[in-house]
C-alpha cells in the first residue's frame, strides 16, 4: 500500500513557511545571540555547538540554519564545528575541543555509534549536555536523540516509492553514505525486511556506499549501471547521494528508464524532478530537526528535561514534544515530493 499521504493544503503551507530559509553558511564558528558561552557547565550555559558528520554537506546546512535560527529565539550562543569528511572518529577532536572550552551543550549527527562515545562521555562528565540529531550513537553516549522520524516510516516511504515506480518488479540497488552510518544502517535494514515481505517481485541486487561524497556518489553510479544491465531502480537513503546519482542519470542514456528514489532536499533535486529524470523522493525538514534540537539542549542545559521517558519541553514555533523511550524525541513523518508540490519548497 502506498505511503505517500497527500497533506491538505494548509499542512503543505505550513511546512512550506517553516522550511522558507536562507541556508547557513559552513562557517567554523558563529555567534548568535547573547548567552553565556562560559567556560562551565550551568543552567546559564545556553553556548550550543553542532557537529555534523562533515561541513560543506547542504543537508546540515539547512539543520545548522534552523538551529541558528532557535538558538537566535532563546539567546543563546550557536556555533558549528566540523570534519571535512565523514570518517568514523574524525569528531573526536572537535569533542575533546568543545569539552575544554566548556560549551553548555553538543549537537551531534554521528559517523558511527561507537567510535565517539568515550568523547561524548567526558563531554557529559564534564557538565556538557549531549543532543544527538539526525543519526545516533550508543544510547549511553548521549543525553537525548533527535529522530527525524521513524526509522520503520523512512524504510517504507522510500520502498513504496521505488516499488510504484519501477511497477513492483524488478531489480533494484542502494547508493548509502557511509558503511558505519547509523541510520542509513536501520533504514537499509527495514528496507530489506519490507521488500522481502511485501514485494517479493523486487530484487535488492547490491548496496554500495558513496561515504556522503558527491564524486564518490556519482562513480558508485555509474558502476551500478554497468555491473547491473537490467537494474530498475537506485533508492538513495542520503541527500549528497541521491543527487549525484540523479545528476548522473540526467544526462545518461539511463534517464527515464532507471528510477531513481531516496532522501533528499527540494532545491539540490528541483532540476531533476523538472527535468523527468525523478518523479518523487522523500525528506523531513532539516531546517526543523536543527531547531528542535537547538531547544532540546536548552531544555537539558536548564533542566527542564534529563531525558528520562515522559520529559516534556517547549521547542518554540515546533509546540511541545515528550521524550520517549531511551531519550528518543520524534520529529515527525516524512514528507513526499514530486513536481506537484516541489515548488511550495525552499530548503
Amino acid at each position: 500500500m502506498m505511503f505517500r499521504n497527500k497533506r491538505r493544503a494548509g499542512a503543505l503551507t505550513a511546512l512550506a513557511a517553516a522550511a522558507a530559509l536562507v541556508l547557513s553558511g559552513c562557517a567554523v564558528d558563529s555567534g548568535t545571540g547573547g548567552g553565556d558561552g562560559g567556560s562551565e557547565g550551568g543552567s546559564d550555559n545556553l553556548s550550543i555547538t553542532f557537529l555534523p558528520k562533515n561541513l560543506g554537506n547542504p543537508y546540515f546546512d539547512t539543520s545548522s540554519g534552523g538551529a541558528e535560527e532557535a538558538i537566535g529565539e532563546f539567546d543563546g550562543t550557536f556555533a558549528e564545528v566540523g570534519p571535512a569528511e565523514a570518517t568514523p572518529d574524525s569528531q573526536v577532536s572537535y569533542i575533546n575541543t568543545l569539552t575544554q572550552q566548556g560549551v553548555g551543550a553538543i549537537a551531534v549527527s554521528a559517523n558511527d555509534p561507537e567510535a565517539i562515545c568515550d568523547a561524548l562521555n567526558e563531554a557529559r562528565d564534564a557538565g556538557v549536555k549531549v543532543v544527538t540529531f539526525d543519526s545516533d550513537t550508543n544510547p549511553e553516549c548521549r543525553d537525548v536523540f533527535i529522530n527525524q522520524a521513524t526509522a520503520e516510516g523512512i524504510a517504507k516511504v522510500q520502498v513504496d516509492l521505488i516499488a510504484e515506480q519501477i511497477g513492483g518488479a524488478g531489480e533494484i540497488a542502494i547508493l548509502s553514505a557511509s558503511a558505519n552510518a547509523t541510520n542509513q544502517n536501520a533504514w537499509i535494514e527495514m528496507m530489506e525486511e519490507y521488500l522481502a515481505s511485501d514485494f517479493p517481485d523486487i530484487t535488492l541486487v547490491e548496496t554500495v556506499y558513496g561515504d556522503d561524497d558527491d564524486q564518490t556518489s556519482f562513480d558508485k553510479t555509474a558502476a551500478l549501471l554497468q555491473t547491473h544491465p537490467n537494474l530498475k531502480g537506485i533508492i538513495s537513503p542520503t541527500t549528497v547521494g541521491i543527487a549525484a546519482a540523479a545528476r548522473y542519470l540526467s544526462t545518461s542514456e539511463y534517464k527515464g528508464t532507471v528510477a531513481l528514489t531516496g532522501l533528499g532536499t527540494p532545491n539540490q533535486m528541483r532540476e531533476y524532478v523538472e527535468d523527468g529524470t525523478v518523479t518523487s523522493f522523500a525528506l523531513w525538514n532539516p531546517a526543523d530537526l536543527g531547531y528542535l534540537a537547538a531547544f532540546a539542549s536548552k531544555a537539558l542545559i536548564e533542566g527542564d528535561i534529563t531525558g528520562a521517558e515522559g520529559d516534556t519541553f517547549d521547542a518554540g514555533k515546533l509546540g511541545e514534544y515528550t521524550v520517549e523511550a531511551d531519550g528518543v524525541v520524534l520529529l515527525g513523518d516524512p514528507f513526499v515530493f514530486d513536481a506537484e508540490n516541489i515548488g511550495d519548497f525552499d530548503f
